[in-house]
């Protein structure tokens, strides 16, 4: 039996201690939808990271614009963090309900703030919370700025500089007003002062400056694919708002001006697709987003990109299925669904991103390797990566060059579109040039005029999935290991799992993990070197097959029978991996 030592955080600590004596400080803020609570979650992040510290925020909210809960995880740490936990040290409660759902996270020696005019129950709390009854409502006179006292309380109780919490209401509201942003930092003070003075004995210094203050930005992965497609040479993009991708078109919309790219909302997914494809086709860098019901609409379209040979772009940000399952929450059942999407067989290129900074990085690749294969390009995202904020260094791009691939815009008599090539990439060239082509859905000759010749066919199907093959050898990735080369157990994932998972066996011994981005093509030599050496496999996924472990079998043949499986929408939490990995018969 494998026996898993946890992290020292995982051990129940004392709410009163230094943030030098405990490696990652949990706050969660809950109250309901319309209450600000994201808002408030990421000012809090702001003031930890001007700091110095790092940060990772969670989100969990229903898909109602008002009412219902919402709740707001901050993970604060000296190191760097990039996973949700399940354990809470520090409750801020706006309604009852946060109590009556959070109340088993709280241990012993963590704190409990809620709103005293509100007649809170807190008895479901387990004996040895330290209660931090404040009255909210009476300190914020508006509904509307009890977020804010909250925000001034907390900063108080846990030590931190309540002027930085000044400064971003400033910069927050500097378009609205000096009455409001009077308001707001009235409020703050409020709350700030109410806790110095009540809890004078009770103070924290988590949230106490550090003497050395890296400047770090706060982003999600929303903004990460935005920023990456910037980045990327982005030229237009087309995207329908869809939960939970809308934070991409949200963050490309203000800015395509000062970047000098397009952005267009169009009426729906098919939409969407058909001018990215349109626009590709007319030489510009393109892109879309949607998550899987937008991406269904969209399966048409992406053989029409495949057989025209037009490089486009598609992110899909995955949630539970099937039909509108919960719109607002994650799911990795996707995989199989764009692997096989549309009639026939098609080149694609499929990616995974594992956290913002892949999804980043990732979006500008994919730009390169649209325009390079001249074939469709998926970005897999889901809806952790895309809401979770973390805090980062500014993104790296120096080493980034624009590859346009086999482009043309000379002349040529005799210009053959779909030319055969042992690589199966085409010169393409764009309508103006005078290269005469045609391009539609048929099946067609080298100048694009249509045939169902069988050799026609048959050559020309060849041609195209010729790109696959080249691209695997060219550009594809290996998966990375992480961890001993030669382990008792190893762990096989995809996505946002990544990072609960390096969290959770980064103090074990006996245990690795591999980690697989290009899922198409596949990576199989080197799946099959890793796993066919591994003792005791377990398959880690979001979804309720293990549609990870169906592909490795199928392109590997190796069968993965242990699974940790989770499909209601919420994170692999690292405590759960922990869990598994204790409980397996090794």
């Amino acid at each position: 039996m494998l026996t898993i030592v946890p992290k020292k955080e995982f051990i129940p600590k004392p709410f009163k201690k230094n943030m030098s004596d405990q490696t990652f400080f949990s706050i969660k803020i809950g109250g309901q939808a319309g209450q600000g609570i994201k808002s408030a979650g990421l000012t809090l992040s702001k003031v930890a990271t001007r700091s110095g510290f790092n940060i990772h925020t969670y989100t969990e909210f229903p898909s109602l614009i008002r009412g219902g809960h919402n709740v707001e995880q901050i993970l604060i740490s000296r190191e760097d963090i990039s996973t949700p936990l399940q354990k809470t040290d520090l409750l801020i409660a706006l309604n009852q309900d946060t109590i009556n759902k959070h109340a088993a996270e709280l241990l012993p020696g963590s704190g409990a703030m809620f709103d005293a005019d509100k007649r809170i129950d807190t008895s479901k709390l387990v004996t040895g919370v330290n209660l931090y009854p404040v009255p909210l409502s009476k300190l914020a006179g508006l509904e509307l700025l009890i977020n804010t006292v909250a925000l001034g309380a907390t900063i108080a109780l846990l030590g931190g500089k309540v002027d930085l919490l000044y400064d971003l209401i400033r910069l927050e509201y500097s378009d609205k007003g000096e009455e409001l942003i009077s308001k707001n930092i009235s409020a703050a003070k409020s709350g700030y002062d109410f806790v110095r003075q009540s809890f004078a004995d009770q103070l924290n210094t988590v949230l106490a400056s550090l003497e050395k203050i890296e400047q770090k930005m706060i982003v999600n992965g929303a903004e990460a694919v935005a920023l990456g497609a910037i980045a990327g040479g982005l030229q237009f993009a087309s995207i329908y708002p869809m939960s939970p991708i809308s934070g991409i078109l949200q963050a490309l919309a203000v800015h395509q001006e000062k970047y000098g790219y397009i952005y267009k909302q169009p009426e729906d997914e098919i939409a969407a697709l058909t001018m990215a494809i349109g626009a590709g086709f007319a030489g510009a860098r393109s892109m879309t987003a949607t998550s899987g019901g937008g991406f269904c609409l969209m399966t048409e379209g992406l053989g029409l990109a495949a057989m025209t040979e037009t490089p486009v772009v598609i992110i899909n940000g995955m949630r539970p299925g099937p039909a509108t399952g919960l719109p607002s929450w994650s799911g990795q059942g996707d995989l199989q669904f764009i692997l096989h999407a549309h009639q026939g067989t098609i080149p694609r290129i499929v990616l995974a991103a594992g956290d913002g900074l892949d999804a980043f990085n990732l979006t500008m690749k994919a730009l390169n390797l649209a325009q390079k294969y001249q074939t469709p390009v998926i970005l897999l995202i889901d809806k952790n990566i895309c809401d979770d904020d973390q805090s980062y260094p500014v993104f790296d791009i120096s080493g980034y060059q624009l590859n346009s691939g086999k482009f043309t815009t000379d002349f040529n008599p005799n210009f053959a579109r779909y030319a055969q090539e042992e690589d199966g990439i085409s010169y393409r060239t764009i309508p103006g040039t005078g290269n005469f082509f045609i391009a539609n859905s048929d099946e067609h000759l080298e100048a694009g005029f249509s045939t169902e010749e069988s050799a026609d066919v048959v050559m020309q199907a060849d041609k195209r999935m010729r790109k696959q093959a080249t691209c695997e050898k060219e550009d594809m990735q290996p998966p990375e290991l992480f961890g001993p080369a030669s382990a008792e157990i190893t762990l096989v994932s995809w996505g946002s799992n990544k990072n609960n998972i390096l969290h959770a066996i980064r103090d074990t011994i006996g245990v690795n993990y591999l980690h697989i981005t290009w899922m198409s093509p596949f990576p199989t030599a080197a799946v099959k070197d890793v796993l066919g050496k591994a003792k005791h496999i377990i398959d880690i996924e979001c979804n309720s097959t293990g549609q990870l472990a169906e592909l490795i079998a199928e392109k590997t043949g190796i069968l993965i029978t242990d699974k940790l499986l989770k499909y209601d929408g919420r994170p692999i939490y690292p405590e759960e991996i922990i869990t598994k990995l204790n409980s397996s018969n090794v």
